[in-house]
């Protein structure tokens, strides 16, 4: 199902399904209030007054406040009312200082260079490239809408031999791979041995990732796992039938700062970092050995592990990642 971008015209309050061609073609239309900091009576304003027809009908008439208008501008949210975004950025700009200088009078219609009075005129100023587009994505909607991020890693990847989530399919069990994708979900959940098991999902655009980091390779993976959104892993796929798979991983890189070698120093450069020992590896030091951490009553605690009480601050899903909100063990 195509996911419909955010518009003043046709988004509610909540998501909902849209028709979106005569051969029965839904598609999810996103919700206003997926908006970061977009107010409830904003929403609601903005809900109430469809359609508009130009920039400066819609700042009139659903009275946005200029952080949340801008939002707005910067997801295409206003796309439909003709220029670039960034010109309707200054657009409100300049609506927002002729409103704050008029007063109750408002408006500050005589500003803009309205063509037909319906399409905002252009200023001339560069439309956002897709990386700008991505990143106000991101952080205005916490969910990458018009591509997924995983977009620019696509061609480093192949490069490196990485499966792809759907092509993991295809794996055998004991195999050992390289997968990669945006971290987009990490729990600890404790379990009766005591030993911490970190189980994450990564999502490459192709599909889903399971991931599971057991106890002894927590020394070198669980720093890179917990503290990287961006994650090539190195490990071994586990088959427990015919739909069930997973990699227990062995080794984790942040994949941002692979791509900044890879673009820095060459491919060389970054198949010698994949290369490296990591250091609970190397000879002599046992997993994982002098990192426990020892408690007044005699107890041990992982140093991996969620402080967090069981049931408190559970994820909202408006991030595109999260932590679970397992107990400490």
């Amino acid at each position: 199902m195509p996911v419909l971008p955010l518009d003043v015209n046709r988004s509610a309050a909540t998501h909902r399904i849209e028709l979106v061609s005569e051969k029965g073609v839904w598609g999810l239309r996103l919700a206003l209030a997926d908006v970061h900091g977009i107010s409830e009576a904003e929403v609601a304003r903005i809900e109430a007054g469809q359609p508009y027809s130009s920039l400066l009908d819609f700042w009139q008439r659903a009275r946005p406040g200029k952080p949340a208008a801008e939002r707005l501008a910067q997801v295409g949210a206003l796309d439909a009312f003709g220029a670039n975004r960034r010109d309707l950025l200054l657009h409100l700009s300049e609506l927002h200082r002729a409103q704050r200088g008029a007063g109750a009078r408002g408006g500050g219609g005589a500003q803009l260079p309205l063509g037909d009075g319906h399409r905002t005129g252009t200023v001339g100023l560069p439309d956002l490239n897709d990386a700008e587009r991505l990143s106000a994505e991101l952080g205005v909607l916490s969910m990458d809408v018009s591509r997924h991020l995983m977009g620019d890693h696509h061609a480093f990847l192949e490069e490196l031999g990485a499966l792809s989530a759907k092509r993991l399919r295809e794996a055998g069990h004991g195999e050992t791979v390289l997968v990669a994708g945006a971290k987009v979900a990490t729990q600890t959940p404790p379990i009766r041995s005591g030993r911490r098991v970190v189980f994450t999902t990564l999502d490459d655009g192709t599909g889903l990732v399971d991931l599971a980091f057991f106890d002894d390779s927590h020394a070198a993976c669980a720093h890179t796992v917990f503290h990287s959104w961006l994650l090539l892993v190195r490990g071994v796929v586990q088959r427990r039938g015919p739909r069930s798979l997973s990699v227990v991983g062995s080794a984790a890189w942040n994949l941002a700062e692979l791509a900044e070698l890879r673009r820095t120093g060459g491919l060389d450069a970054v198949a010698a970092r994949l290369a490296e020992v990591p250091e609970a590896e190397e000879e002599g030091a046992p997993p994982g050995d002098g990192r426990r951490i020892q408690l007044p009553t005699g107890y041990e605690m992982n140093p991996w592990a969620d402080l967090q009480p069981a049931g408190e601050g559970v994820p909202t899903g408006r991030k595109l990642w999260h932590q679970s909100p397992g107990s400490a063990g």
